[in-house]
């Protein structure tokens, strides 16, 4: 027999599930997508109730239909998710380039924390942290149990203030323990520079609102600076982990001169959308490489596979991240938002992201290169005893001028991808100009 808090506690709850279920039922009447499960609500109405009076301590209303909405979400996908106003806030904030925090994109995998790619010039990135990393732990406490939101929220904290993710990565016999200290996070999206003096380098680390402007203004300023005009350009997205997909139309719309660049499909109408290139190309023809990694995600991947297919681009690097959904921010009457997988990403040629990604033209493995010490470099003429000198005169002596001074790294060392890519580029440059 009920006591009668609990007679009282199940009436009360009813007649708000009646509530529900004919407002529900009239919403989804107009979608005409059927009648909701009414054995199954009623079974949400025992388990809220059983909740409420039997759990070890007293829950609110708010708290538990909060969960069961993020639980609800967090059952669709990784990418799903309930947003609590200043969640929604927050994210508002980071597409615009600044936010709190430590520099890292992220998801959930098998109930923990997979890193998809840090940020450039974060704490994160400084610290070590790789895309691909597990999270097993955040300071203390298992991440095992926790949902994205709370995992995230743990991770924000003040700036200043340091955290200790334990890690595990491939290739590493144990876990790892790397300490980052918080900071405001904020994200240059588009960097650029000349290399040799004649071949552009542009890195976007994220696809922000105004990304396809500013990869404009930075091709426009290094093509003041050669005569002639640029040669050819690399483009960098590696661990670049996506962002907002008008800034991947407006980039990947600088190199096309027309086409298809991405279409999404979804069981909506306005999901259904489809995005063409206008007849204009910033680099007017010069060849393109385009560099992508494990970590290169979401909107990176949205240019690689539209460059691709338009063959208007060499893809270099390893198999990105395949990130081919699209999620659609829904604001909520109460200030909250939903993030809901709506569609599809699928490139001009009609192949899907999702859990595919984009598989690069040229593979490239990860390799490092180191430079060799003077006694182990090869042996030259001038190296014989003896040797004749040239009819100039013998030459300097480099070792001696250079005495006490610090070589700088050469490319390969510093960045191999990059070697590679720039090798790539003037070739690509040297055919175009023979007319091959």
């Amino acid at each position: 027999m009920k006591t009668p808090l609990r007679a009282l506690a199940v009436l009360g709850i009813g007649a708000a599930l009646g509530v529900l279920l004919s407002f529900g039922q009239g919403v989804l009447a107009k979608k005409d997508t059927g009648s909701l499960p009414i054995e199954d609500l009623r079974t949400f109405t025992e388990v809220f109730v059983k909740i409420k009076s039997d759990y070890v301590e007293a829950i609110d209303d708010r708290t538990l239909l909060a969960n069961a909405i993020k639980g609800m979400l967090a059952g669709l996908d990784p990418h799903s998710a309930y947003l609590e106003p200043e969640d929604y806030a927050d994210l508002q904030t980071g597409t615009r380039g600044e936010f709190g925090g430590l520099g890292i994109e992220v998801g959930m995998e098998d109930g923990f924390v997979r890193v998809i790619a840090p940020i450039d010039d974060t704490p994160a990135d400084r610290a070590g942290i790789q895309a691909g990393d597990l999270v097993v732990r955040l300071d203390d406490k298992p991440v095992k149990g926790m949902n994205l939101e709370e995992a995230v929220n743990i991770m924000r904290g003040e700036p200043g203030t340091p955290i200790t993710l334990t890690v595990v990565r491939q290739g590493e016999e144990g876990p790892l323990k790397i300490t980052i200290v918080r900071d405001v996070i904020r994200v240059t999206s588009v960097k650029s520079r000349l290399l040799e003096d004649k071949y552009a380098y542009v890195r976007i680390t994220q696809f922000q609102s105004r990304t396809g402007e500013n990869l404009r203004d930075a091709v426009k300023e290094l093509g003041d600076e050669v005569q002639g005009g640029i040669r050819g350009m690399i483009l960098d997205l590696r661990s670049n982990p996506g962002g907002v997909l008008s800034a991947a139309v407006s980039v990947s719309d600088a190199f096309l001169t027309g086409g298809t660049i991405v279409y999404t499909e979804g069981r909506l109408d306005d999901a259904k959308l489809k995005f063409s290139a206008k007849p204009t190309d910033i680099l007017d023809g010069a060849p393109l490489v385009v560099l992508v990694d494990g970590g290169s995600a979401s909107a990176s991947e949205i240019v690689a596979g539209a460059l691709q297919d338009h063959r208007r681009a060499v893809i270099m690097g390893n198999d990105t991240f395949g990130k081919g959904s699209v999620q659609t921010i829904l604001p909520m009457e109460n200030g909250s938002a939903l993030k809901l997988t709506t569609s599809r990403y699928f490139t001009p040629s009609g192949r899907s992201i999702q859990a595919s990604g984009i598989k690069p033209d040229i593979q490239l493995e990860t390799l490092g290169v180191a430079s060799l010490d003077t006694e182990s470099r090869r042996v030259k003429e001038s190296d014989l005893a003896g040797h004749l000198e040239g009819e100039e005169g013998a030459p300097e002596d480099e070792t001696a001028s250079d005495a006490g001074t610090t070589p700088e790294r050469s490319l390969a060392e510093e960045d191999f991808g990059l070697y590679e890519a720039l090798n790539l580029l003037k070739g690509l440059d040297i055919l175009g100009s023979a007319g091959v």
